[in-house]
């Protein structure tokens, strides 16, 4: 990986525990849709967040969900606040865009996992890929939602793909799926075996789906996630 200096150039709530972080890296880094970088808090304090730009932009996006007052998050998200240059190492993580595949491909994240496959959308949609995508976003309630419109804009642009925001805890005025994150794509797809699966969220989230995909016909091989390289 690269060590490398970056000028801070935005830090923006999307909701009350996300927020956006633009950074601009000096030179600029080459990396592959859907890696990660670490964040240096120090020699001995690395710590890694997905990219949620794609390669090629000029700015790094970071999207870090923080939500308690002094936890790991937070803290990274006060040492950005405290400093107009910060320190990163890039890039990191096997779970990248195949970009020489042909199958067709599904992203699905949990939470702020959205920022991985933000990434590898947005590289879709600069090759544009006549591939089907199918793109699930899964979240708690309405109020964790942000880039919603920005993301239907990306994914208008591809021939074949389709965007499902899903709320678990949805109220009555949400216009959308309801239930966890992979209900409505098993619902959807009858069998996963001809698909390219990239997978970010929580480990036990992760896991457990690779399981559930695996019975629904995924072949894993053809799934992705970097949570597999930390369980078994």
């Amino acid at each position: 990986m690269n060590t490398i200096s970056c000028n801070v150039q935005s830090i923006t709530p999307l909701t009350a525990h996300v927020y956006q972080i633009l950074l601009k890296p000096e030179p600029a880094c080459e990396f592959k849709a859907g890696q990660y970088l670490n964040f240096v808090m120090g020699d001995e304090d690395k710590r890694p967040f997905s990219i949620a730009s794609s390669p090629g932009d000029e700015l790094i996006e970071l999207q870090i969900g923080a939500f308690s007052a002094d936890g790991w998050a937070m803290q990274v998200i006060d040492h950005i606040k405290a400093n107009d240059v910060v320190t990163i190492e890039m890039p990191a993580g096997n779970a990248y865009l195949r970009e020489d595949s042909h199958r067709p491909v599904i992203l699905l994240a949990g939470g702020t996992g959205f920022s991985y496959i933000k990434s590898i959308l947005g590289q879709l949609v600069k090759s544009q890929t006549e591939r089907p995508v199918w793109v699930y976003w899964g979240l708690r309630d309405e109020t964790a939602c942000y880039q919603l419109a920005e993301t239907k804009a990306l994914v208008k642009q591809l021939p074949r793909a389709k965007f499902f925001p899903i709320v678990e805890n949805a109220s009555a005025n949400w216009n959308g799926r309801v239930g966890k994150v992979h209900e409505p794509l098993m619902e959807d797809i009858f069998s996963l075996e001809p698909y390219d699966i990239y997978l970010a969220g929580r480990f036990d989230m992760v896991g457990f789906l690779r399981e559930e995909f695996i019975n629904k016909g995924a072949l894993v091989e053809h799934m992705y996630a970097d949570a597999f390289a930390f369980i078994k």
